[in-house]
């Protein structure tokens, strides 16, 4: 009597790794042997367009396809990925995504606060650099702020770039995030750039902003050749215009570094985000808060908070706590 073995349609391997230690029915027993990609040449992913990877291996660029066992959404701009295949970058050659290196760090994001679904943005990023106008459009500190969350939470080091110095003046936005400890820059026309350079250099920086507030102007300033489209401001709803539609990453100039640049945002979802998970980002604060109570947000509301303890004793800069719950608080 024969019989039927039912395939869920779609199903896939997690990794080439997934499938080697159990055999199926009716079939040979399968090899115990992992693949071994380690002798593999390694490259930068630097853009996805339509399933196709744009990889920089050893300063050469080189396009390829994601091997069927990583799964749909595997691969995300910043992944460290062992290439086989033509990898020489010739004209017509493809090669293939075997395998990716573990990430350091992953800046996430939700559609809203209410979406169960991570989705991945950046691998392997130290900084995120936030970049907002002084005006024209009008800062949003409510964005900065879910931002700063979200790199908290993905480990990244925080940089506030404000643009447009000569529109506004800038001393609100930075007595907002001078007590949390945040690197701060004010540009505008003819700034010198010299000591943003230096905090990019050597480090893998993500560029996040809402449209319209210079970012890509910016990009080009600090990558001669980067090309990247610059847009304007609608002068009717003070929104600007999406130009990126695709993060990119860029090599920066000697001494070296990585500029990650992302579509314009005009939300920041954090339902993957936890309060502990943004205090961790305060070594100050997270050793105080172990005195409180069992379930503490670490909020206002809360009436037995070990940081207002602090406070009161002198122990913590009351602008600084106020800072960081205003932070904390774009979780609520």
């Amino acid at each position: 009597m024969s019989r039927r073995v039912a395939y869920s349609k779609g199903s896939v391997f997690a990794d080439d790794h997934a499938g080697f230690d159990r055999p199926g029915r009716r079939s040979r027993p399968r090899t115990k042997d992992r693949p071994d990609y380690s002798g593999l040449p390694v490259g930068r992913v630097v853009t996805i367009d339509r399933g196709r990877y744009r990889l920089l291996v050893d300063g050469r660029p080189v396009t390829a396809a994601k091997a069927r066992s990583l799964g749909r959404k595997s691969v995300i701009v910043g992944d460290l990925a062992r290439l086989d295949g033509d990898t020489s970058g010739a004209d017509g050659t493809l090669a293939r995504i075997a395998e990716v290196l573990d990430r350091t760090t992953v800046l996430r994001r939700t559609a809203d606060d209410t979406d169960p679904f991570e989705r991945p943005i950046v691998a392997n990023a130290s900084q995120l650099v936030i970049v907002t106008a002084l005006a024209d459009p009008e800062p949003r500190l409510g964005l900065i702020d879910r931002t700063l969350v979200a790199g908290y939470d993905a480990g990244l080091a925080p940089v506030l770039c404000l643009t447009k110095h000569d529109l506004a003046d800038p001393d609100d936005l930075l007595s907002a995030y001078e007590p949390l400890g945040v690197a701060t820059f004010v540009l505008g026309p003819g700034a010198d750039l010299g000591p943003l350079r230096e905090r990019l250099a050597g480090e893998v920086s993500v560029f996040i902003g809402h449209s319209g507030v210079g970012k890509s102007t910016l990009v080009n300033a600090l990558i001669p050749g980067a090309d990247r489209e610059t847009g304007h401001v609608n002068e009717v709803t003070g929104r600007g215009r999406h130009t990126s539609t695709s993060a990119i990453a860029l090599e920066l100039p000697p001494p070296g570094g990585w500029v990650i640049d992302t579509p314009g945002v005009r939300s920041f979802g954090l339902s993957h985000v936890t309060p502990g998970n943004v205090l961790r980002a305060f070594a100050d604060l997270a050793t105080i808060a172990e005195d409180c109570p069992r379930g503490c947000t670490h909020l206002a509301a809360e009436p037995e908070c070990a940081l207002d303890d602090a406070v009161r004793e002198g122990r913590l800069a009351e602008a600084r706590l106020d800072s960081f719950r205003r932070v904390a608080s774009a979780l609520t």
